[in-house]
């Protein structure tokens, strides 16, 4: 073979090389695999939520992912984090009331539960928390201290809405919004509104059925605490449940009532509150707080009591309810109206 042969020879050959490599890598672009989410975490994320301090005033956090180690205490905050499957997320609860919802029992069997009711600060400075989800109650110098500690330790907080310190109307908008809000801060935005969609069906079912009735039905919520009896007014989430459902307070500005007081505003409904504590039985405490009326001569004449409209509700399922905000509204609702 002569030189200029093999040069033209060489020449193709390099060429097919060179067609070869850009081919290949064209290819390896083509097929190359984009992470997993990438887009969408940085399309979410960061978030900005507003809550409370121990004080009630308000305070703004970011999250620039979602809470991996959450505690979260007492029943409506727990169960809001079950009901949104979040259990992954929790490093610890504590402060249960009484028992989670049936259909929550299978999430909450992961969860690492304290002994502790209310967690000591040291407590909670072990378990090296990323947010804390509570009443603005635990927020206080005998308990966890304000909030500032935790922002400034990497820990955000959350607080019930309906909990906070010097708030003097609690409201089923705020429920919602904390249910919404946890949707935000964990990305299951959906799931939330889901839940709070159902809440909201059910007041404008009621409201069809209130409709319907030719007078409007009058209701009392009350709690018996010693000799007292506690009035739940307007200002209280019962009193806004009730007055969503198209019913009307008889005693809306709150505040304790004597009995006789009771029997001379005779409503149409009574609902008493009551809360089994942890170690006792809910139907037996629920029985003892209903024959305070139906067994009291002093309240024979109501016409609650002639009509069989004396109902019992758990005060977890109408006071910083979260998830149990529902069974609250389906409770004042079939009261009322069936």
């Amino acid at each position: 073979m002569n030189k200029s042969i093999m040069k033209k020879f060489q020449l193709v050959l390099m060429l097919v090389m060179v067609v070869c490599l850009l081919a290949g890598c064209k290819e390896n672009t083509k097929n190359e695999e984009v992470p997993a989410n990438t887009e969408t975490s940085s399309s979410h994320y960061p978030v900005t939520i507003t809550t409370y301090d121990g004080e009630g005033k308000e305070v703004t956090t970011v999250y620039e992912k979602a809470p991996e180690r959450v505690l979260a205490v007492y029943q409506g905050s727990i169960e809001t984090m079950l009901a949104l499957g979040l259990e992954d997320r929790l490093v610890a609860a504590a402060g249960l009331d009484n028992e989670v919802d049936s259909s929550l029992k299978t999430a909450f069997d992961k969860v690492n539960y304290l002994d502790e009711f209310t967690p000591s600060k040291e407590t909670v400075i072990s378990l090296q928390p990323d947010m804390i989800l509570s009443w603005g109650s635990i927020f206080s110098d005998k308990n966890l201290g304000n909030v500032d500690y935790w922002i400034s330790n990497g820990c955000n907080t959350y607080i019930n809405s309906n909990t906070r310190k010097n708030y003097t109307t609690r409201t089923l908008e705020n429920e919602y919004t904390d249910i919404l809000n946890l949707g935000k801060i964990f990305d299951v935005e959906e799931k939330a509104e889901e839940i709070v969609n159902k809440m909201k069906q059910e007041i404008s079912d009621a409201e069809k059925k209130a409709e319907t009735e030719t007078e409007q039905k009058t209701v009392a919520v009350i709690e018996f605490l010693g000799d007292a009896i506690t009035n739940y007014g307007q200002a209280s989430l019962a009193g806004d449940m009730v007055t969503s459902l198209g019913a009307k307070l008889v005693a809306p500005e709150g505040s304790n009532i004597s009995k006789e007081e009771l029997v001379s505003l005779n409503p149409d409904e009574i609902f008493v509150v009551y809360m089994a504590y942890s170690g006792e039985n809910g139907e037996d405490v629920k029985t003892a707080n209903l024959d305070k009326v139906l067994k009291d001569p002093s309240f024979a004449s109501l016409s609650a009591v002639k009509n069989g409209n004396v109902h019992a509700i758990m005060l977890g399922d109408m006071y910083a309810s979260g998830i149990r905000t529902q069974n609250g509204i389906e409770a004042f609702s079939e009261g009322i109206y069936e």
